[in-house]
């Protein structure tokens, strides 16, 4: 609901900015610490990346909100955006887009997380897993790339607004596509943001549609 979003997104940025919080119990600051502030920076981007690949990755409409309140936190500070992109393109490379390539010297288990798995005990995460929360990762940067806090006075653009997602569309488009992960992702991100994409771009959007299953589709044969 619009209320408890709010109520999540004022406390959010109040402790960003300086106020005292209260939370678990007790009152709390970003100015108790001299490095707090960069710690909390540090864990809320780091937060809204594991709600990609736990929530969203459970519950699809899960990215929306999530998004919002990102996206808005995002606007008003900006590191939060820099940091959520790189716990994003750690735990999800294909976010780049990147396929890291198998180099000299590089161990299988650390190439695997190299790729988003997720290893325990030496043992890779199941397929299906992974690419559930790949899925979940690729939806919530969707989504953000669309939304903004509606709630704010802000007239400026939007801090990764679709201009990065057209880019994000394009470069996984010259890259050869990669078994299972370029179709779950393109799937999941045009199902997100394709709207969004056709409203801004038109005639390109579709070209690029077109692009998308007369000559990509094919690759995969």
């Amino acid at each position: 609901a619009g209320s408890q979003l709010r109520e999540i997104f004022d406390k959010i940025n109040n402790l960003l900015s300086g106020k005292p919080v209260q939370s678990g119990g007790r009152t709390v600051s970003v100015t108790q610490h001299p490095q707090g502030l960069d710690f909390v920076y540090y864990k809320l981007a780091e937060k809204f990346v594991s709600q990609g690949e736990e929530e969203v990755a459970s519950h699809r409409d899960a990215a929306f909100p999530i998004a919002v309140v990102a996206s808005g936190i995002w606007e008003l500070h900006p590191r939060v955006g820099d940091l959520f992109l790189a716990h994003l393109h750690k735990k999800c490379p294909y976010s780049v887009p990147f396929y890291p390539a198998l180099k000299d010297g590089t161990s299988m288990e650390e190439y695997q997380r190299m790729l988003g798995y997720q290893i325990k005990d030496s043992k890779m995460e199941e397929q299906d897993h992974f690419l559930k929360r790949m899925s979940g990762l690729i939806r919530l940067y969707a989504a953000i790339i669309q939304l903004r806090w509606p709630y704010g006075n802000k007239q400026g653009t939007h801090p990764h607004g679709l201009n990065y997602g057209w880019r994000w569309l394009a470069q996984m488009l010259n890259m050869e596509p990669l078994a299972d992960v370029t179709a779950t992702l393109l799937f999941d991100f045009l199902e997100v943001c394709g709207n969004a994409l056709m409203k801004q771009y038109q005639a390109q959007f579709w070209k690029m549609l077109l692009l998308i299953r007369e000559d990509y589709i094919p690759r995969y044969d």
